[in-house]
C-alpha cells in the first residue's frame, strides 16, 4: 500500500483537482463551492438532453473528468469515496445545465449515490423539471447471492454507459431514448476488478487489513471493498478466473449476459489507478489472447486506459460489453455511439472506426532493403592482411581486459572491460569462421564488423564504436575512385582520411573532447596523428600518452563524474575507455 502523498488535506486535493479540469478543458467551469464541474453554455448548440452524474472523488479521471462534448454535461464531486449531496446534485442539474429537452441523473450503484442522487431526482421532479434516474450496475465480483437486494455494484463498465448515452444526447436523441439505452447498455456488461493491494486515502490512518504479498483480491470493488476472495495466482491464472466469472454461462449466480459464439463484444480495459502503462498493456494482452484462444470472442474494439480508479489501487478491471440492437436505426449503433468523437480529459479511444474495420492480424511483409554489407565498395585489401593487423590488437583488447575491469570499477560502473573483451572476442570468432565471406573489399570487411559490435557491445561505449564504425564505412567508401572499375588501395593515407570523417561524424552525437577523460583522450590523438605522419606507430604512441595524459583529468562526461573519492585516484588511474582502446591500437601497430 502506497501511503506517501504530496497531498495531505483530501478536501484542498479534491477541489484543486476539479480546477485543473477547467484548466485542461476551456470548455469547462467550475462551482467550486459545490464541487460542481459543467460544461459552459453554447449559445450556438441546439439545446439537448442533459447528463448529470458524479460521486465521491478518488475514482478519477471519472466523473468529473467525463465532462465534455459529447460526454457528460455536468458532474457533483463528493469527498474521496463519499457521495456528493442530493443539494449538490439538485443544484448541478438546476443551476448549471439546460433542462429543456429534460435531464438523465445516472450514477454508480452504491447506497449513498443512490439516495442522494435519488433524492436530487425527485426534486427536479417536483420542480417541473423531466428526468429521469439511472444507477449504473456492472460488476459481477460479487454475485447475486452476495448482493442480495443491493444488486450489482458500478465499477469500470460505467465508462462504457456514460460515453453512450452522452453521445446520444449530443446527437439529439431524446430523454426517453437515452434513459432507454443507459438500461439495454448495462444489461449487456460484465465487468470484475482485482487488485493486489488497498488504497490509502490521503490524511487517514493506514489500514491493518492488508493483502498478503503472495495474494491477489479478486474481485476487489472500488472503494478498498472485498470481493469474491482472495487467491494465490500469476496474471494468466487471475486473467482465466476474471474471464470465467465474466462469461460462464453455467454459473447461476454470475452469468448476467446472455451469449452466444458470434456475438460481437467491447473489451474495456480499466486501470485503477496504480499499474504502470507498460503492466497495464501486457494485462491487456493477456485479457485478448485467453477470450480468443478460450471463448473465440475477437473484441470489435479494445479500449485501454484509466477511465474509473480507485485512487491509486494496485489493480484493474475487465469489462466486456456485448453489442446489441439499439432500435435506433443507422449510426447509432452502440458501436456507433461509442466511436463517436468526445472532448473530455478523461476519456480515450483515439482509434478511428475505420482503422478498426480494416485491421488485419495475418503477417506484415518486411520491406525487403539492401544492408550495408550487400553493398560492394571499391576500396581494396587483401583480407588476409587485415586478419594480420586486427588480431593481434583484438588479443590485446582481450589481455587487458582484468587491468581495464580494476580501473573501471574505481572510476566507473566496472563494466567497460568485459565489454570490450565481449565485442574483441565476438570480432575475433568472426574472422575465424569459415562461413565469413572477407574479400579485399574492405568496406563489405568494416561493415560485417559493425553488425558484431552492435550485437554484441551495448552500453555507451558500444554505442560509440558502433558509430564510429560505421561512419569509417561511409569515410572508406568516400575515398573511391569516380569511376567504380578503378579499385582504391587501402593505403594509410586513405584510413587516415577516412578515420579524420569517422571522428568529425562522431561529434555530431557526443559533445566529448581531448581533455574530458573518455575514450576520446586516445582516438583524437591517434587521428589527428596518422592523419598528420602517416606513421601507425607514432599515432598509437599518441593514444597512449592520450591515455596516460587522461590520469590527470577531473571527468566531464559519464558516471565518473558522480564517482566520489576522486582526490584517492587522480593522478593514478586512467580512463577505462581511453586506455582500453590505447591496448588496441598499440596491438595493430605491433603488427605492422
Amino acid at each position: 500500500m502506497q501511503t506517501k502523498h504530496f497531498f495531505n488535506d483530501p478536501d484542498y486535493l479534491v477541489h484543486t483537482a476539479l480546477r485543473s479540469l477547467t484548466i485542461t478543458n476551456p470548455s469547462l467551469a467550475l462551482d467550486w463551492e459545490n464541487k460542481i464541474v459543467f460544461r459552459r453554455p453554447d449559445p450556438s448548440s441546439p439545446s439537448k438532453v442533459s447528463i448529470v452524474s458524479g460521486g465521491g472523488s478518488g475514482h478519477e479521471p471519472a466523473f468529473p473528468g467525463l465532462v465534455g462534448k459529447g460526454l457528460l454535461t455536468a458532474a457533483a464531486a463528493g469527498t474521496v469515496f463519499a457521495s456528493p449531496s442530493a443539494e449538490q446534485v439538485r443544484k448541478t442539474a438546476i443551476e448549471h445545465v439546460a433542462t429543456e429537452k429534460g435531464v438523465l441523473v445516472i450514477t454508480n450503484n452504491y447506497t449513498g449515490d443512490v439516495l442522494n442522487f435519488g433524492m436530487a431526482t425527485e426534486k427536479l421532479r417536483a420542480a417541473g423539471v423531466k428526468t429521469e434516474f439511472f444507477a449504473m450496475n456492472d460488476d459481477v465480483g460479487v454475485g447475486r447471492q452476495k448482493s442480495g437486494k443491493v444488486g450489482r455494484r458500478g465499477i469500470g463498465g460505467a465508462a462504457l454507459i456514460l460515453k453512450i448515452v452522452g453521445a446520444l444526447a449530443e446527437a439529439g436523441g431524446s430523454l426517453e431514448d437515452v434513459y432507454r439505452i443507459a438500461q439495454l447498455t448495462n444489461a449487456n456488461l460484465v465487468s470484475v476488478g482485482s487488485s493486489l493491494s488497498h488504497v490509502h486515502i490521503p490524511g487517514r490512518e493506514v489500514s491493518k487489513d492488508a493483502i498478503p504479498a503472495n495474494e491477489v483480491e479478486v474481485g476487489m470493488g472500488i472503494h478498498n471493498e472485498p470481493g469474491s476472495h482472495r487467491a494465490t495466482a500469476n496474471l494468466p491464472q487471475l486473467v482465466q478466473i476474471m474471464l470465467r466469472q465474466l462469461l460462464d454461462q453455467n454459473d447461476p449466480d454470475r452469468a448476467y449476459v446472455k451469449w452466444q459464439p458470434g456475438d460481437e463484444f467491447v473489451l474495456l480495459i480499466n486501470n485503477l489507478g496504480g499499474v504502470s502503462v507498460l503492466e497495464l498493456s501486457g494485462i491487456t494482452d493477456e485479457v485478448y489472447q485467453q477470450l480468443g484462444r478460450d471463448y473465440k470472442i475477437k473484441p470489435a474494439r479494445i479500449i485501454q486506459g484509466t477511465f474509473l480508479s480507485s485512487l491509486n489501487g494496485l489493480g484493474f478491471s475487465i469489462s466486456l460489453l456485448k453489442l446489441a440492437d439499439t432500435g435506433l436505426g443507422p449510426g447509432k449503433s452502440l458501436l456507433d455511439l461509442l466511436d463517436a468523437p468526445a472532448e473530455a480529459v478523461g476519456w480515450s479511444a483515439p482509434i478511428h472506426p475505420s482503422t478498426w474495420e480494416h485491421r488485419f492480424n495475418g503477417p506484415v511483409e518486411t520491406k525487403k532493403t539492401i544492408s550495408a554489407e550487400e553493398q560492394p565498395g571499391n576500396v581494396k585489401l587483401d583480407p588476409a592482411i587485415l586478419k594480420k593487423i586486427l588480431i593481434p590488437g583484438l588479443k590485446r583488447i582481450i589481455a587487458a581486459e582484468p587491468l581495464v575491469t580494476r580501473y573501471d570499477t574505481i572510476v566507473g560502473d566496472g563494466d567497460c572491460g568485459v565489454g570490450l573483451k565481449r565485442g574483441a572476442e565476438a570480432i575475433l570468432a568472426l574472422l575465424d569462421s569459415p562461413s565469413t565471406k572477407l574479400t579485399d573489399d574492405v568496406v563489405n570487411a568494416v561493415n560485417q564488423i559493425v553488425t558484431v559490435v552492435e550485437n554484441t557491445m551495448d552500453g555507451t561505449s558500444g554505442a560509440v564504436y558502433a558509430i564510429f564504425l560505421n561512419a569509417l564505412a561511409h569515410g572508406l567508401r568516400a575515398q573511391e575512385s569516380s569511376s567504380s572499375s578503378v579499385p582504391v588501395p587501402a593505403t594509410v593515407d586513405v584510413w587516415s582520411k577516412a578515420l579524420g570523417y569517422s571522428l568529425t561524424a562522431l561529434g555530431k552525437y557526443t559533445p566529448a573532447k581531448p581533455g574530458d577523460r573518455t575514450m576520446i583522450d586516445a582516438l583524437a590523438p591517434f587521428c589527428a596523428t596518422l592523419q598528420k605522419t602517416k606513421d601507425i606507430h607514432a599515432a598509437a604512441k599518441a593514444a597512449q600518452d592520450g591515455a596516460e595524459a587522461s590520469k590527470n583529468m577531473l571527468p566531464k562526461l559519464g558516471r565518473t563524474v558522480y564517482v566520489g573519492g576522486q582526490e584517492e585516484w587522480i593522478g593514478k588511474i586512467p580512463d577505462p575507455g581511453a586506455f582500453g582502446l590505447s591496448e588496441f591500437l598499440a596491438g595493430l601497430a605491433d603488427a605492422v
